[in-house]
């Protein structure tokens, strides 16, 4: 099993669509890695990944918007093709088995935006999440 994961900004707002009586969810991330060349220049460079969310829980897809900061996991496809000027051309794509919400392009607030599966709401995920936490730092300070 080949797993990727990528931490990006959608480009567009998704697209859902039915095919075969199943639902997908299509976007694309813009993945920027900054970095200094061989000179100490500031260099950029942007990876675009086109994304394939096949789930029958499409509400994520109303906050799935363009500059929307996002974390994806899934399997990767590299595809080639042929441009209309006859060079070989290569796209990279994504078939996503889990995606989390981390805040909106210039946001600070990066995290705790991640999409619920079912059902708990999320002040009581995070009463659990808290008094489980709890429980291990008093497991902490035993002496023995």
């Amino acid at each position: 099993m080949i797993k990727m994961q990528v931490i990006g900004n959608l480009g567009k707002d998704c697209v859902v669509n039915t095919v075969n009586g199943k639902n997908v969810i299509n976007f694309t991330l813009a993945h920027t890695e900054k970095y200094k060349d061989s000179q100490g220049n500031n260099q950029e460079k942007t990876t675009w990944v086109d994304c394939a969310y096949w789930t029958d829980r499409t509400a994520i897809a109303p906050y799935l918007q363009k500059g929307q900061l996002v974390f994806v996991e899934g399997a990767p496809e590299v595809r080639s093709f042929t441009r209309n000027d006859g060079t070989a051309g290569a796209s990279l794509s994504l078939r996503i088995r889990d995606v989390q919400l981390l805040g909106r392009k210039g946001d600070n607030t990066v995290g705790g935006g991640g999409y619920q599966e079912a059902g708990m709401p999320a002040r009581q995920q995070e009463s659990q999440t808290s008094a489980s936490a709890s429980v291990v730092d008093v497991a902490d300070d035993l002496p023995f």
